[in-house]
């Protein structure tokens, strides 16, 4: 019999499952933010070993149906940019409440869900901070490569020090221990360098 936790994971998977872009991780290629979700999830774990299951929750539907609303659907700048981020967290918590729910989860838990994977109090709840840490570190293994031969040095200093700004001084000391191409790292430890 599934417990609650395998039950909710699966259905964030399931939803996860429709994403029409595609990532190459580890050799398969899957549904790009269902291999994030499980990404983040386990480098939560790693992270917090004894990670509770609002927070394990969290992480997996950290992107929830990130796809649904498109960048694309908001102006370009800097404040279209947060208002997207903003109503893509109100769909990642909207689809993680239904999915604790039909899992059998309490109204408690799923409110700390929530919280988690709205950030909110980003500089002082510790939990919001791992979610963080490990939502940077699957990026930095990710997407730091594809990113970087996207914009010139100097821009993507600035994404890696705004990147790194939000991380705590593990996650910082994690990014550190990633298996990163010669030329990513080396950009990685110029951005820290500078903060």
């Amino acid at each position: 019999m599934k417990t609650r936790l395998e039950k909710a994971i699966e259905i964030i998977d399931a939803r996860n499952a429709d994403d029409p872009n595609t990532i190459v991780i580890r050799g398969e290629r899957r549904p790009k933010e269902q291999a994030h979700a499980q990404m983040v999830f386990d480098r939560v774990k790693r992270l917090r070993p004894d990670a509770g299951e609002a927070l394990l929750l969290a992480a997996r539907a950290h992107h929830v149906r990130r796809w649904a609303i498109p960048r694309s659907s908001y102006a370009e700048g800097r404040v279209p940019y947060l208002q997207w981020r903003n109503a893509l967290k109100e769909v990642h918590a909207a689809e993680l409440r239904a999915a604790m729910s039909e899992a059998g989860y309490d109204t408690a838990t799923i409110d700390r869900a929530e919280f988690i994977v709205r950030k909110r109090d980003l500089t002082r709840d510790e939990e919001v901070r791992v979610l963080e840490d490990a939502i940077c570190l699957v990026f930095l293994e990710t997407q730091l490569h594809d990113v970087a031969a996207k914009l010139d040095r100097a821009k993507m200093i600035d994404v890696l020090r705004k990147t790194m700004r939000k991380m705590s001084p593990a996650g910082i000391a994690g990014a550190g221990a990633l298996e990163l191409d010669p030329e990513d790292q080396a950009l990685l430890t110029e951005a820290a360098g500078g903060l």
